[in-house]
C-alpha cells in the first residue's frame, strides 16, 4: 500500500536526547512522490567505502528517520537512563514490518527500519540494496519462542510437526510467520506439497480468526494472540504446537545509500548504540516497559502484559555475527527453493563494521548499570 512518512516536527526532550517526534500521517500516493523528490536532492555526494572505518561526528543539520515503534517507546520512558550521542537528531516514524518498510526506503521516506531476518533478504530479490546493521537475539530462545503453531478446535492428532501432513496450513509469503512455517516442515521432513498452504497477511488476529473460523488447520501465532487463542478456544479443542526452532532475530536495517552518506552513516552508528540500551533497558525494567508500554501505549490488560514479559526472553547481543550470518544463509537457501530466487550470499547483507559498535555499547551499558 502506498503511503508518505509522517510530517515532520522537532521537540527536545533534554539536551542529551535531541529526537523529533513524528506523528503517523494518511498514507497517500501524492505525498510519496515528494518524498522521493526529496530524497534525490539530499543525495550524498561522498560515499563511504564499505572497508572504511564508520565516521563519528554527525554533521549539524542531519536528521534520521527511523521507523521502530517499539525502540521510540523505550527511548521515551528510559529518559536519560540511556546516553545518547552527540547531534543525533531522530525523527521517528510510525511504521514497522517488512513490507512497509522496504516501500518507505524505495520511496527515499526512511532511513532505518527494524525488522526480523526475511525482509533484508526480499529486499535484495526485489532490486531494493539493503544492509542489516545491528542485530539481537534471546539466549533462552528454547524457553520462549516468538511463535507458537495454533491448531484449530477440532482439528485432531497434530501434536508435532510431523503430523502437519495433509493439513491446511496459513502461510505469509516474505515475512517471519511465512518463513517459520517452511523450516517447521524442513525439521519435520515435509515439503510444501505435503500440506496445503493458504496464503493469509499475518496482520493482528488474522490467523486466529482464521483458525476459530476452520480457514485453515494449523497457523504460527505470537504473542499475546497464543494466551487468547487458547483461553477462548481451548475448550473446543484449540491448542498449540511448540515447534523448537529458533525463531529469535531482531535486526536493523537500512537502504546501503544511507550508510554511503557520512553524515548519515555517522547518525545511524548513534541510533545501533542506542537501540542496543534501549534492548537491554527494557529487559532490565520490566515494570515500567510493562505499563508505560503494554498498558499505556499499546492498551493491553496488565494481565497480557504480565504474559508477555514472561515470555520476552533474556537479550544475546553477540559481538561476533560469525554463526548468525550463517544461520542466516541457511534462510536464504531455504527461501530461494521455495519462492524460485536466486540464492545470495547473506555475507553480503550484513555491514559487519557495526557489530563491534553493538558489542561496545551493550558492554557499557551494563557496566554503567551494574550493582
Amino acid at each position: 500500500m502506498p503511503f508518505a512518512p509522517p510530517d515532520r516536527t522537532t521537540s527536545g526532550r533534554t539536551a542529551r536526547h535531541r529526537l523529533a517526534a513524528v506523528a503517523a500521517a494518511t498514507l497517500l500516493p501524492a505525498l510519496l512522490a515528494a518524498c522521493a523528490g526529496d530524497a534525490t536532492a539530499d543525495s550524498p555526494t561522498t560515499a563511504a567505502a564499505a572497508t572504511a572505518d564508520l565516521p563519528t561526528e554527525i554533521p549539524t543539520g542531519t536528521t534520521l528517520v527511523v521507523g521502530d515503534p517499539t525502540t521510540q517507546k523505550a527511548v521515551e520512558l528510559a529518559g536519560d537512563d540511556l546516553v545518547t550521542a552527540p547531534g543525533l537528531t531522530i525523527e521517528w516514524a510510525n511504521l514497522s514490518g517488512g513490507p512497509q518498510t522496504s516501500e518507505a526506503f524505495r520511496a527515499g521516506a526512511l532511513d532505518v527500519g527494524a525488522v526480523a531476518d526475511i525482509p533484508p533478504i526480499h529486499a535484495e530479490w526485489t532490486g531494493l540494496d539493503v544492509k542489516i546493521v545491528a542485530a539481537v537475539y534471546r539466549e533462552d530462545w528454547q524457553e520462549n519462542p516468538i511463535y507458537e503453531f495454533g491448531v484449530a478446535p477440532g482439528v485432531d492428532g497434530v501434536e508435532s510437526l510431523e503430523d502437519f501432513a495433509g493439513h491446511r496450513v496459513a502461510y505469509s509469503p516474505g515475512q517471519a510467520q511465512g518463513v517459520i512455517v517452511l523450516r517447521a516442515l524442513q525439521e519435520a521432513g515435509l515439503t510444501t506439497d505435503d500440506v496445503t498452504l493458504v496464503e493469509l497477511p499475518s496482520n493482528g488476529d488474522v490467523y486466529t480468526t482464521a483458525l476459530a473460523a476452520g480457514e485453515v488447520d494449523i497457523a504460527p501465532i505470537g504473542g499475546v494472540q497464543i494466551a487468547r487463542y487458547v483461553d477462548k478456544y481451548g475448550a473446543d479443542g484449540a491448542h498449540t504446537v511448540r515447534h523448537g526452532l529458533r525463531d529469535d532475530p531482531s535486526h536493523l536495517y537500512v537502504p546501503t545509500s544511507v550508510i554511503d552518506d557520512p553524515a548519515k552513516a555517522a547518525a545511524l552508528r548513534a541510533y545501533v548504540e542506542l537501540w542496543v540500551q534501549a534492548k537491554l533497558w527494557v529487559h532490565d525494567h520490566p515494570e515500567e516497559w510493562k505499563a508505560g508500554y503494554y498498558v499505556e501505549d499499546q492498551g493491553l490488560s496488565a494481565a497480557d502484559a504480565d504474559y508477555l514479559v514472561e515470555r520476552a526472553g533474556i537479550p544475546d547481543v553477540p559481538t561476533d555475527w560469525t554463526e548468525h550470518i550463517t544461520r542466516h544463509q541457511e534462510t536464504v537457501e531455504l527461501l530461494a527453493a521455495a519462492t524460485g530466487n536466486d540464492v545470495l550470499d547473506a555475507a553480503d547483507l550484513w555491514d559487519e563494521r557495526f557489530a563491534p559498535v553493538v558489542a561496545e555499547a551493550a558492554a557499557a551499558y551494563r557496566e554503567r548499570t551494574a550493582g
